[in-house]
């Protein structure tokens, strides 16, 4: 194999190595202008959107210990790569392909285990990783203000008693 080859090979292992995902698609049909507008909005999803040679990409899941995607290696591939959130990455191709009808997910890889394109489409649906850390949260500190608000609520009846009883002595007093 030519060195530059190997390169590629290498340089392609690295970004896998990095990324906790790998979706793969098929751009067939795509025009310029579309992938530049499927690039653009994964970038806002912090993902990128790379082309690929089949033959490269198959060694550089290789080298990565990575699962087998052999049957889908075929036809134009192109990958999604992201740094975090899979799920807000699969909500943009999801979009997309519901305006352009391009392009068409083949497989995905997550965390080294194989993902279909019905649960890639199920991450689609999740909500961002934002809104669950933010839920997650809510359910962490509900107990402890359920805690304060029943240690409050006493002090809070004594407190109005108290209240109510000056008002009537103001009143008598009158």
């Amino acid at each position: 194999m030519r060195p530059e080859k190997n390169l590629i090979i290498d340089e392609i292992k690295s970004r896998v190595d990095r990324t906790p995902y790998v979706l793969l698609t098929d751009y067939t049909g795509m025009a310029v202008e579309q992938f530049n507008e499927l690039r653009n909005r994964l970038s806002g999803a912090h993902a990128e959107y790379r082309v690929v040679k089949n033959t490269l990409l198959r060694r550089a899941l290789q080298n990565s210990n990575l699962p087998d995607l052999e049957t889908y290696l075929h036809g134009q591939s192109a990958v999604v790569l992201g740094d975090n959130d899979v799920s807000a990455a699969a909500k943009v191709l999801k979009n997309f392909t519901s305006e352009f009808q391009k392009p068409k997910l083949k497989i995905g890889i997550l965390d080294k285990a194989v993902l279909d394109v019905g649960q890639i489409l199920a991450l689609a649906d999740l909500p961002s990783k934002e809104v669950l850390q933010a839920k997650l949260l809510g359910l962490l500190l509900a107990p402890a203000s359920q805690l304060v608000r029943l240690i409050n609520t006493p002090a809070s009846q004594v407190a109005q008693v108290l209240k109510a009883h000056s008002e009537k002595g103001e009143k008598a007093a009158a």
